[in-house]
């Protein structure tokens, strides 16, 4: 068990009829937290950053703690860039280790998408990496600074999309949002259907925080093989963390390096349960 590519995740994750939970990491604290749940739950996880986060958190620091992470790690664990916005972040990912990257097109026309989207493929596939791309739009934005508009991915542009690029995997648009819902978001699961049976590859859902465990789990009997958290990642370190100051007494770094790890745990916990598609809903426990 170690570093592995996230395609023979996914491949295995199609096999059993489950999903592979991608978990978004800012610090070393929501690397040890996840790392530490799939662990006790003997299943292999993606450790993932999007190029949105380096700002607060940078490649050249997160890439190392990731892979090596993984590398130590008593299950397989894929590392991935989520939302690659330029090509030398993707090469940047790659030369650190990575063994998946997304490059996230969808802001540009359609064939400007595929010619940058078969780059990047090519790229990857020289390494040997996993390439997972987006088509359509996925409501919201990463960091929330924007509120995209959901556009959904049209099957037929999504076979074209997939035979042109050569990518392994594809992120889709069915009504799914980054950030925090307004509203429960309500799927076009006819759509997402359509689209499997189109492409025949694994796909994506992006926006996963406030998805409801029942709609991950008809996801993934249609296809989906790879479910991004990220938005509840980060709020259920900051909880804990609040948590931990409202404890009486005097307060430390290293009480509050286990609150973070402790949260993380929590979340990465109950949403692999959810993605292995075996254990009953009511006997998942709330994080």
């Amino acid at each position: 068990m170690s570093i592995c590519y996230m395609k023979e995740l996914l491949k295995e994750a199609e096999k059993q009829g489950r999903a592979v939970g991608a978990f978004s990491v800012g610090n070393m604290e929501m690397i040890l937290g996840a790392v530490k749940a799939a662990e006790e739950l003997n299943t292999p996880i993606i450790l993932q950053i999007a190029e949105v986060r380096l700002p607060h958190s940078p490649l050249h620091l997160m890439g190392p703690m990731m892979v090596k992470a993984a590398k130590e790690a008593k299950v397989d664990v894929a590392v991935h860039l989520d939302h690659g916005l330029k090509i030398s972040t993707v090469k940047q990912a790659l030369d650190l280790g990575f063994t998946s990257v997304m490059f996230d097109g969808s802001r540009y026309d359609l064939a400007e998408n595929i010619r940058l989207t078969a780059e990047v493929a090519a790229m990857a596939s020289r390494s040997g990496a996993t390439t997972e791309a987006e088509l359509g739009v996925v409501g919201g934005s990463e960091d929330g600074s924007e509120n995209h508009e959901i556009v959904c991915t049209d099957p037929l542009v999504a076979k074209r999309f997939v035979g042109e690029t050569g990518v392994d995997a594809l992120a889709v648009a069915i009504g799914n949002a980054h950030g925090h819902y307004v509203a429960a978001p309500k799927l076009r699961f006819d759509i997402l259907k359509q689209i499997a049976d189109a492409v025949g590859i694994p796909l994506v859902l992006h926006g996963g925080t406030g998805i409801s465990p029942e709609d991950f789990r008809r996801c993934i009997t249609l296809g989906i093989r790879k479910i991004n958290i990220a938005t509840a990642n980060f709020d259920a370190l900051t909880e804990e963390a609040g948590f931990y100051f409202q404890e009486p007494g005097s307060h430390n770094y290293f009480k509050l390096n286990e609150a973070m790890v402790r949260g993380v745990y929590k979340n990465v916990k109950r949403h692999i349960q959810i993605f292995n598609n075996q254990m009953p809903l009511d006997q998942i426990e709330n994080a």
